[in-house]
């Protein structure tokens, strides 16, 4: 049995082109199928992001050159045109260089996030409309949905794959041309539909690593891109003591327990034990990692960045009582949104959070409807209210 997919356009016939953006995964490929199934004239599109001559073989990222063979493989199966553009230089600009300068800051980037926000939803958006498609179609598991005063962003009905997270930059305009055709569907169910069409992913492992960086070896790619974030260095205590050194900054991120090398210290509470040490600041000037005690990490003032509102009206003046998302894999937590009237403002959390990294994202849902995404920003300070 087809599943018939409504893509919000005037009409599902060959006049009415949209784009699918393939990486050669199921759930890409799935998307591509059952849109040419629902009798839209399919076009998909596969992005060369980086140079993937030695990662061909690699398993567990996306857009190597594996990946874009399977992606070519599933066109020809569908009968759709397949294109290969290249972006490389593009993510590098957007994309790698962003990451880099982050660590190099001391901060903890999310580069899926900015590859989202810039590289497929700016750079690839564009291309779609030059290309006379209606819609671009990705496989995100995300929902699309018309409320009470337009087109809201909401979660992905399978909970273990929500994506809102990676998403939360995607504006109004935005939002108006992008579909997202599995936002409604369980990844078991998109499996199913792989194995319905006979796609030769249909058993495919997701993506695990961040594309461009080989076995999870970040530091390598900072390491070639801006050299002085793995410059050596000392770690000290809160008061500023000498208690080890290290290897560079980019090895390490505020929360971090494991890898420090350091061992605890003595406890205050158990005679003869050890309390852990955890990073509570990295600063990159000084080439120095700080830590402390887990009660050190606590944080419930955020100053966020670069806030994208997807709300029905502006932030009130007396601020906005959300849920918060601090991290992708974490349940919300309730707080409170300032804004300063541009696209910066603070968040007050109504609780102390631990951990809480510099360059991370502070993404926004409904206090009222959880599904629903408000937006979010990026996370340039943090301290205590």
């Amino acid at each position: 049995m087809e599943e018939k997919i409504d893509l919000g356009l005037p009409g599902a016939n060959w006049e009415n082109r949209v784009v699918v953006a393939m990486s050669g995964g199921v759930d890409s490929s799935v998307t591509a199928a059952l849109v040419a199934e629902a009798g839209y004239e399919v076009v998909g599109i596969t992005l060369q992001l980086y140079d993937h001559g030695s990662a061909i073989q690699r398993k567990g990222a996306c857009c190597a050159g594996a990946d874009i063979h399977d992606a070519r493989l599933v066109a020809e199966k569908i009968g759709i045109p397949h294109y290969v553009l290249d972006y490389e230089s593009k993510f590098r600009e957007s994309v790698m260089e962003e990451f880099a300068d982050s660590y190099a800051r001391g901060e903890t980037p999310i580069p899926c996030i900015r590859c989202n926000q810039t590289v497929k939803f700016r750079d690839l958006l564009q291309t779609a409309k030059q290309l006379g498609a209606k819609a671009l179609c990705t496989g995100h598991y995300v929902q699309r949905a018309m409320g009470k005063s337009g087109l809201e962003l909401r979660k992905g009905i399978d909970q273990k794959k929500d994506q809102s997270y990676f998403l939360f930059a995607t504006t109004s305009d935005q939002l108006e041309y992008l579909r997202f055709p599995l936002g409604g569907l369980t990844k078991g169910e998109t499996r199913r539909h792989a194995n319905r069409i006979g796609l030769n992913v249909a058993d495919k492992p997701d993506s695990q690593d961040i594309c461009f960086v080989p076995n999870g070896k970040y530091a390598d790619i900072v390491k070639r891109l801006r050299p002085d974030a793995v410059d050596p260095g000392e770690i000290v205590d809160m008061d500023g003591s000498v208690i080890g050194k290290h290897d560079g900054i980019v090895n390490f991120t505020v929360g971090q327990r494991k890898g420090l090398g350091i061992g605890g210290r003595s406890s205050l509470v158990e005679p003869g034990a050890t309390d852990p040490l955890y990073v509570v600041a990295v600063n990159p000037v000084e080439r120095r990692v700080v830590v402390g005690p887990r009660s050190a990490l606590g944080r419930n003032l955020l100053k966020v960045s670069e806030i994208n509102w997807l709300g029905d009206n502006p932030i009130s003046s007396s601020g906005e009582k959300l849920m918060i998302k601090l991290r992708s894999t974490q349940e919300p937590i309730s707080g409170t949104l300032f804004s300063d009237g541009s696209d910066n403002g603070k968040v007050v959390l109504d609780e102390l959070e631990f951990g809480v990294a510099i360059g991370q994202a502070a993404v926004f849902y409904s206090r009222d409807d959880s599904a629903r995404v408000l937006g979010g920003g990026w996370m340039i300070e943090t301290s205590l209210h």
